[in-house]
């Protein structure tokens, strides 16, 4: 009896042993010892997991005997068995395979299906969701969740994003002879959704569709290290010429602005209004949960001084938090934390009751901005494009501007968001992870917030005696005609305090022969040349204006030809160029003569630098285990 007594009692420790609920933690990273953000970890035959930070770093909990598995794209998933200890460090080995985890659902009907996979389900607005899927959605970048679907749609292409979200459609730049076109002018940007963007469906193994690629924005996303400006003019002004280095007898010139950085110090109040998407569609943990997330990182960030609002909008809109100085933070954050999703979406009511309190609130000489949160599935009321760009066209003449996040994936409206940020006098960006809510909402918020020159136009005049042919390298959306160049009713981007923003042109020289050209007649009435300035490749104007002005300034500057090469020019220079060749083969550009990634690989490690903050590591790993 004693011997069974013992037997009892040692089986049940083991099995309290075993069921022992442990905080697991640690780091990921590559074989080279580099952290792997956004990596993924699952407990196994559960939906119970997590991601990497920004630095690889974890926290999960588990029990003693469950084996977490360790996955990211391009690389071999690892398992490990959960021990009696907190601390556990995997490195992952680069894969030549490119695993996929795909849950698809099936009919309601199929009782027998249904309960083979161990799911149930209900219905919502004309589609049924399994509860397995609205766990394990958005919270593994590499796991595709396919939603219940019905009779023969029951199977779907896991390796596409979804045809429910929307993008602008870009028609890529082309060359321009200098004899019929010498002038090229644009508006700037200084959006980054569409490198945050691409870099959510790269991680998910997922084809990025060509017109979510805005090569702009991809060079956008990176600072580069550009001259403090030190001269009345609120940004300084970079340009240079080296040879190109995907097409051979081209040449590769860049233009790059700094704007001034302000101390937080001299940073006016701000009047903020956050007006955030509660709609059903924002359930997912990717959406609401994040954005709440997000949402507290800037709150660390708010000064006695600031005011915040929170205005919400589903089925209705509602302000959930009247103006409330930043100093009261707990006020602020239990109004973020009692959030939840739920309803359709009344976009254009929130936005009309965000502006009328941002009105009623307005800080005379401050910063007065509405922060919209959503994944711009608006389907309530105002809804198009163009209806809400006029609805805020008109409204930006009150002197809010308009910041624009978008979350999620699978209805994502990356049209609506673009269009709203650039009527607004605002910006675009697009948070995947807290890293990304980190940089947006945290590290970079402030300068975003303060405005140091705003309708910002970039013309570009070439010289026929030096320059055949030139193509500008995305801003396809950006794009002015000649004459509203000098016009100041013509609305263009804003550049904040400490923004950088980078515009690269391929130039074809004077007797080079080209298969990007085609030949035209010989024009009888215009000079082909002008012999007082030959040594000169191109003169860039600058207009801009003062935050609160209606009068534009202008600035010159003029660019000499150059023969530097590509290897010797600044590192800065050679990741740009890096960044911009991977989007043209997302795009499948016609323009370059190069498809490899190796080469894109090569060019970024050349200019990757200090890489302090470690995103140029990042880009250089996303290129790596791209398809």
């Amino acid at each position: 009896m004693k011997t069974l007594f013992t037997f009892l009692a040692v089986a049940l420790l083991g099995f309290q042993l075993h069921a022992q609920t442990v905080t697991i933690s640690g780091t990921v990273t590559d074989d080279t010892g580099l952290p792997l953000p956004g990596a993924n970890i699952i407990i196994k035959e559960t939906s119970d997991g997590t991601q990497t930070d920004f630095d690889g770093r974890y926290s999960i909990n588990a029990q003693i005997g469950q084996k977490l598995v360790f996955s990211y794209v391009g690389f071999e998933t690892k398992e490990v068995r959960v021990k009696n200890h907190n601390i556990i460090n995997v490195s992952m080995k680069p894969s030549a395979v490119l695993d996929e985890v795909v849950v698809t659902g099936y009919s309601e009907n199929n009782d027998a299906i249904r309960k083979a996979m161990g799911y149930s389900v209900r219905r919502n607005d004309n589609y049924a969701t399994s509860k397995k899927e609205r766990k394990l959605k958005g919270k593994a970048t590499g796991v595709q969740v396919n939603s219940s679907l019905y009779g023969s749609r029951g199977y779907t292409n896991n390796n596409r994003v979804s045809d429910n979200e929307s993008y602008g459609r870009i028609e890529e730049n082309i060359f321009k002879s200098v004899s019929t076109a010498p002038l090229s002018t644009f508006s700037i940007d200084v959006d980054k959704a569409g490198y945050s963007n691409i870099r959510r469906m790269l991680n998910n193994g997922q084809e990025v569709p060509q017109d979510a690629v805005k090569i702009e924005e991809m060079v956008n996303y990176f600072a580069y290290n550009y001259p403090q400006p030190t001269g009345k003019d609120p940004f300084s002004i970079t340009a240079d010429v080296v040879n190109s280095p995907w097409n051979q007898n081209a040449k590769l010139v860049r233009i790059g602005l700094k704007g001034k950085d302000i101390s937080m110090d001299n940073v006016p109040p701000s009047n903020l209004v956050f007006l955030l998407d509660v709609s059903g569609s924002m359930e997912s943990p990717n959406k609401l949960p994040l954005l709440k997330a997000a949402l507290n990182v800037l709150v660390d960030k708010l000064r006695e001084k600031d005011k915040v609002s929170i205005v919400v909008y589903a089925g209705a809109a509602g302000l959930v938090l009247p103006p409330t100085s930043g100093a009261e933070k707990i006020k602020i954050r239990q109004a973020i934390d009692n959030l939840s999703a739920g309803g359709s979406t009344a976009g254009g009511a929130g936005i009309q009751l965000a502006y009328k309190v941002a009105e009623e609130n307005f800080s005379k000489g401050g910063n007065n901005r509405i922060i919209l949160a959503t994944d711009g599935d608006f389907n309530v009321g105002a809804s198009s494009d163009r209806s809400m760009e006029d609805l805020i066209e008109e409204k930006r003449k009150s002197g809010v501007f308009l910041t624009c996040l978008g979350f999620g994936m699978g209805n994502y409206k990356d049209s609506k968001l673009e269009t709203l940020a650039d009527k607004g006098n605002g910006n675009h960006a697009y948070i995947d992870t807290t890293q990304e809510a980190q940089k947006v909402l945290g590290t970079e918020f402030f300068g975003t917030l303060y405005t140091i020159a705003k309708d910002v136009k970039i013309q570009v005049e070439f010289n026929p005696a030096k320059v055949q042919a030139y193509r500008l390298i995305g801003y396809e959306n950006r794009l002015l005609n000649d004459e509203d160049f000098k016009d100041d009713t013509k609305d263009a981007g804003e550049l904040g305090s400490g923004h950088t923003v980078t515009a690269l042109y391929e130039i074809i020289p004077v007797g080079v022969k080209s298969k990007y050209l085609k030949d035209i007649d010989n024009l009888k009435y215009t000079k082909q040349t002008n012999q007082n300035y030959t040594d000169e490749m191109l003169t860039v104007k600058f207009r801009y204006k003062e935050p609160d002005g209606n009068v534009s300034k202008l600035i010159v500057k003029t660019v000499k030809d150059d023969n530097s090469s590509i290897e010797n020019a600044p590192e800065d220079l050679k990741f740009s160029a890096a960044v911009a060749l991977f989007g043209m083969q997302l795009r499948k550009s016609e323009f370059i003569n190069t498809k490899k990634k190796e080469d894109v690989i090569a060019l970024a490690e050349a200019g990757k630098g200090t890489d302090a903050d470690g995103y140029r590591a990042e880009f250089i790993r996303l290129v790596k285990s791209s398809k």
